[in-house]
């Protein structure tokens, strides 16, 4: 890695925690440079504003843990065992940054997109955008599902935006409670919404 593609990379990974962590409102800068060891007329090199580093971060941190989500939504793994995979692995995500970080962080594109959605066209965009990608994984899961007969009939599309906004909702109730024993109502909420049981407890896997 070159020294200039190291920079780019720290100013992104820099970014992406400590807007996490805190706010993008919170964040400055001078601040993002200073934890990233990169000179201020570097990170104007790499990005014309703070906006277009948090648009950049974002990407960078799905391409980080997209190999994590094409595997737990695999084609080849049972379609409800996807959606409850996907609800372990939001759990087991929250609980690796609690424990680097103390606290519970939620996800980091509804933090930013509730933040800025209103001032920021960009950023808004983007999160949209990280949004449908979630969703079109969901959608895949429940469009097999339906087709396997394993659930009832109905719109994958619709179903998986329903779906992740109760996700969405019970990370961001986690992140105010500070409790992660929030997510653990999360895989018995996705399959009430499917009106099924979880694929751990149904019969004839129980027998």
């Amino acid at each position: 890695m070159s020294r200039e593609t190291g920079a780019r990379e720290r100013l992104l990974e820099t970014a992406s925690d400590l807007i996490w962590e805190s706010s993008y409102g919170a964040v400055s800068v001078d601040h993002i440079c200073e934890r990233a060891k990169v000179q201020k007329g570097s990170f104007y090199h790499f990005f014309p504003s703070k906006s277009d580093l948090a648009v950049a971060a974002m990407e960078a941190h799905w391409e980080r843990n997209r190999p994590e989500k094409d595997r737990v939504f695999s084609p080849q793994v049972p379609p409800l065992e996807r959606l409850a995979a996907w609800c372990e692995l939001t759990r087991l995500s929250q609980k690796k940054r609690k424990e680097k970080k103390g606290k519970v962080l939620g996800c980091p594109y509804s933090s930013i997109g509730s933040e800025l959605s209103t001032l920021d066209e960009h950023i808004r965009l983007k999160c949209r955008e990280m949004t449908e990608r979630s969703c079109r994984y969901v959608a895949a899961a429940v469009r097999d599902a339906v087709r396997e007969k394993l659930i009832e009939t109905c719109d994958p599309d619709a179903k998986a935006r329903e779906l992740y906004a109760y996700s969405m909702g019970t990370i961001l109730q986690a992140k105010i409670e500070n409790d992660l024993a929030v997510l653990g109502r999360l895989e018995d909420g996705v399959f009430r919404l499917l009106g099924v049981q979880p694929p751990s407890r149904r019969p004839e896997l129980t027998r």
